[in-house]
C-alpha cells in the first residue's frame, strides 16, 4: 500500500515522457473518476473524491495521458476521437469472486432464481419435463427456500410429482445442497442404507428414508452420473456469461469455474472474442503435479488470460447450514456446520502447495472454517521464512502469498486481526447481505452477528478488500453490491444490518478496483485510471459518487471498454 503514496507523481514523469505519442483512441467530455485517491497516502480507509479529467488518450490497450484538453495532443492523422457527452467514467470493475461458467450454464439449464413458493419451482421443472426427451435429466438451479412462506426445504417427492420420471437434480442458489428425485438418487446409488461420508449429508425423514436433499461432498456422487454437457454447450454458456459480465461493467474477473472452461478462454482469446480478463483458479485438491501443469499451460505475463490462485472449500453456506461454526447454529444447536478437511490435512496440504509458488484463497464462511484456513496459512509462512518457498507471479517479497479467504462473513475479532499479521486478504461479496440479512442473525445469534459482514473493520484494521459478486449465488451486476456495501439495507430501503459496518462509496469503488487487483498481484497494472495502466473502465448514465444510495441500484452501463476497445455499448448511448 506504501507505494501508492508516490504513484501519481511518478505516473505524471511517465505521462510526460510520452507527450511525443499519438494516440489510437481519444475519449473527450468525460467525467472521469480516475480511482486510488486517499486523503492520508496509501490507506483506502481514507479513500475520497480525487480531481476529474475530462479527456482520457489511449494507445497500444494503455492509457496514455489523463486530463484536459491538453490531452488532444497526443491526436495524430489516425486517432478516433469519442464524444462522451459529458458522461461518468472510471475504472471497469474487477469481480474478485465468480463462478463466470456454472452462470452461463444456469442460462441453458432450469433457472430457479427468485422462484417465491414451492409451487412456482414445481411449475418451472414441470415445463421443462414436458419437452425433454425420454430418460434424459432435468438440471437446474437457483432455487432459495428461505424466500418462500413456508421456509421448508423441497423433497424428491415434490420433484417426483413433476418429472414424470426423468432423473432430475437442482442445487440451491448457493451451490452447497441440492434437491434429487427418486431416478437422482437411484441413478447415484444412493438410498437408505447408504452411510454419510466426511464432509457430505443426506438428509433423512423419520423413517429412515432420504429427503432427496443432499449436502456439500454428497452432491459428488450426482455430478459422476449427470452427463456432461456438449462442447457446443459448454462455450455457449461461456459466451452468455461473458456477455453479461460486459452489459454490467466488468472489465476483469477472478473465476472459479473448470478446466474445460478455461480452455474455452484460452479458445476465445485466440480468435479475439475474449471480452474480459480472466484470472482463473484452480482446484486446490488437485494434486501438485497437475496443478503445476495447469500453471505452465499459459504465461502468467499474459494479462487477459492467465491461471491464479488455487480455490479450496472450507465449509458450505449459512442459508443451508453447513457453514462450519465454532459453536452451534443459534437456530439449530445440534449442529455446527461441515468442516471440509481436519486440521492437520489442510495444513499439510497448503503448506506443500505453498512450497510450490502458489496463492491460495480458501471458501470460509463459518468463523470455524476462517480460524482454520488462518491457522493453515500461518504455518505455510513459517515454512516458508526458513524454507524460502518460490513466490507467485507478481509479489513483491519473499512472504507476498497474499493468501485469500473468500467470503469470510462470520469471522471473530481475534481472528480478524490475524488476518493483518499474516497479510491475508479478505475477498467478500456486500451483495449477500441483500440475502442474507432475512436470516442471518437468526443463524448466528446477535453476539456473532454483530461482527458478521464486517467490511468497515476489515478495511481498518488489514488495509485490504476485495469485493466481488459469487454469480451465479448472486447476479453479476456490481451496483448490488456497491449498494449493499454503502447502506447495509434491504433493496427496499426498510431493514438495516448492523449498519456500523457499512463503507462511503468511494471505499467500495476502491474494493470493486484496484483493490480486487491488488488480490490477484494486479494493482500496478489496472485498477486506476493513469498513464501506463491498462486502459480499462466504464462509462455510466449517471455519477455513483453522488447521486443517493438507492439510485445507484438503478445505474445502466453506457459503454465498457476493454484495453482500449468498446466491448459492450448500450443501444442508444
Amino acid at each position: 500500500m506504501a507505494t501508492i503514496a508516490g504513484l501519481f507523481s511518478l505516473l505524471l514523469l511517465f505521462s510526460m515522457s510520452l507527450n511525443a505519442q499519438t494516440a489510437d483512441v481519444i475519449f473527450t467530455h468525460a467525467d472521469i473518476y480516475s480511482g486510488g485517491h486517499f486523503s492520508t497516502p496509501g490507506d483506502p480507509f481514507t479513500a475520497m473524491d480525487g480531481p476529474r479529467a475530462s479527456a482520457i488518450a489511449i494507445a497500444g490497450g494503455k492509457v496514455l495521458a489523463v486530463g484536459g484538453e491538453e490531452v488532444l495532443s497526443h491526436r495524430g492523422p489516425k486517432t478516433q476521437i469519442v464524444d462522451l457527452g459529458g458522461r461518468f467514467v472510471m475504472p471497469g470493475f474487477n469481480d474478485a469472486h465468480a463462478h463466470l461458467a456454472s452462470g452461463g450454464q444456469e442460462m441453458l439449464q432450469v433457472n430457479l432464481v427468485g422462484v417465491r413458493s414451492l409451487e412456482q419451482m414445481k411449475q418451472r421443472i414441470a415445463r421443462r419435463a414436458s419437452s425433454t426427451a425420454p430418460g434424459e435429466w432435468i438440471v437446474g438451479a437457483g432455487w432459495d427456500h428461505t424466500l418462500w412462506p413456508s421456509q421448508q426445504l423441497p423433497t424428491r417427492q415434490d420433484i417426483d410429482a413433476v418429472t414424470a420420471g426423468h432423473p432430475a437434480f437442482f442445487a440451491r442458489v448457493d451451490g452447497h445442497i441440492a434437491v434429487a428425485n427418486s431416478a437422482a438418487l437411484k441413478a447415484a446409488g444412493l438410498d437408505r442404507n447408504t452411510k454419510d461420508i466426511p464432509g457430505g449429508k443426506a438428509d433423512r425423514d423419520a423413517n429412515g428414508d432420504l429427503t432427496g436433499i443432499v449436502r456439500e461432498k454428497t452432491k459428488e456422487a450426482f455430478y459422476k452420473v449427470i452427463p456432461p454437457i456438449s462442447p457446443a454447450q459448454r462455450r455457449k454458456a461461456v459466451e452468455l456469461a461473458l456477455a453479461d459480465a460486459a452489459q454490467w461493467g466488468l472489465t476483469s474477473a477472478q473465476d472459479n469455474s473448470a478446466w474445460e472452461d478455461f480452455l474455452v478462454y484460452n479458445e476465445l482469446e485466440r480468435e479475439g472474442k475474449l471480452t474480459l480478463r480472466i484470472a482463473e483458479w484452480l482446484r486446490f485438491d488437485n494434486p501438485v503435479s497437475i496443478l503445476k501443469q495447469e500453471r505452465g499451460h499459459k504465461s502468467s505475463s499474459d494479462r487477459m488470460l492467465h491461471t491464479t490462485q488455487l480455490k479450496g472449500f472450507m465449509d458450505g453456506s449459512l442459508g443451508s447450514r453447513t457453514a462450519a461454526l465454532l459453536r452451534p447454529y443459534s437456530d439449530d444447536p445440534k449442529n455446527a456446520g461441515l468442516p471440509q478437511y481436519t486440521q492437520e490435512q489442510l495444513t499439510k496440504m497448503t503448506v506443500e502447495r505453498a512450497a510450490a509458488g502458489f496463492q491460495i484463497g480458501f471458501h470460509a464462511i463459518g468463523d470455524r472454517g476462517t480460524n482454520m484456513g488462518l491457522n493453515a496459512f500461518e504455518e505455510a509462512l513459517r515454512q516458508a521464512k526458513s524454507k524460502h518457498f518460490p513466490i507467485p507471479p507478481g509479489a513483491e517479497s519473499p512472504l507476498d502469498f497474499r493468501f485469500r479467504i473468500e467470503h469470510a462473513q462470520v469471522v471473530t475479532p481475534s481472528d480478524i486481526r490475524r488476518f493483518k499479521e499474516l497479510n491475508v486478504i479478505a475477498s467478500m461479496q456486500p451483495n449477500h447481505l441483500l440475502t442474507d440479512m432475512n436470516w442471518a442473525e437468526a443463524r448466528i445469534g446477535p453476539e456473532r452477528a454483530k461482527n458478521s459482514y464486517a467490511w468497515a473493520e476489515f478495511l481498518k484494521t488489514t488495509g485490504h478488500l476485495a469485493f466481488g459478486t459469487d454469480f451465479p449465488v448472486e447476479p453479476l451486476t456490481p451496483f448490488r453490491g456497491l449498494y449493499a456495501a454503502v447502506t447495509r439495507m434491504n433493496e427496499a430501503g426498510t431493514k438495516s444490518y448492523y449498519p456500523d459496518q457499512k463503507l462511503n462509496i468511494h471505499q467500495a469503488i476502491y474494493a470493486y478496483t484496484w483493490g480486487s487487483a491488488y488480490a490477484e498481484f494486479e494493482e500496478k497494472t489496472k485498477g486506476i485510471l493513469a498513464p501506463g495502466y491498462l486502459a480499462d473502465f466504464v462509462v455510466l448514465d449517471r455519477d455513483i459518487t453522488k447521486v443517493q444510495p438507492a439510485e445507484i441500484l438503478g445505474t445502466k452501463v453506457l459503454r465498457t471498454v476493454v484495453g482500449g476497445k468498446t466491448v459492450y455499448e448500450a443501444a442508444g448511448s
